[in-house]
């Protein structure tokens, strides 16, 4: 059951890094895109980066706080740990830099019903980030955030995998 928990847990903890990597790797290109071609290609992401990323990184959590629970020795517990902090942190970073510039994107986007509720688009007044002709601000802002939710995700990763070779 133990081995069982450890791949379930990897396989998470590597599809959440997966997807924060995907948009790193996507940097470059959408650099060079203008206002418009940026805003009709940043939509495409919403829905199944939000329900897959969701899974995987709730998922993650949860998987990696029980295998702390079930470490063998003090240094896989300080591994596993690590790792866990790695993914919280990678939660902070998507709440408090994404999520809101997401909520700004999306205020005049037709959602469906739980999608209005998890960006929580409405009644919001745009006041909390820059107006939309400072869209470059905006653009950054969740670019970098993708790029440091990806290298803690990575972080988490290999710190959960060296986890793992020290149990064995």
């Amino acid at each position: 059951m133990h081995v069982f928990l450890e791949v379930l847990t990897v396989i998470l903890v590597a599809s959440a890094m997966a997807m924060a990597l995907a948009h790193v790797l996507e940097l470059p290109g959408k650099l060079r895109l203008g206002r418009e071609e940026y805003f009709v290609v940043q939509r495409i992401y919403y829905p199944g980066f939000t329900i897959g990323g969701g899974i995987a990184e709730v998922g993650g959590i949860i998987a990696t706080f029980a295998l702390m629970l079930t470490s063998g020795g003090p240094i896989q517990f300080r591994l596993i740990a690590g790792a866990l902090a790695a993914l919280l942190i990678m939660q902070l970073v998507f709440w408090v830099m994404t999520q809101p510039v997401n909520k700004h994107w999306l205020q005049e986007v037709e959602l469906s019903s739980p999608a209005k509720r998890f960006f929580a688009t409405e009644g919001n007044d745009g006041t909390l980030l820059p107006s939309a002709e400072e869209w470059t601000a905006l653009r950054n802002r969740w670019e970098l955030s993708h790029v440091l939710r990806a290298a803690f995700a990575m972080l988490s990763l290999v710190l959960l995998t060296m986890a793992i070779i020290h149990s064995a």
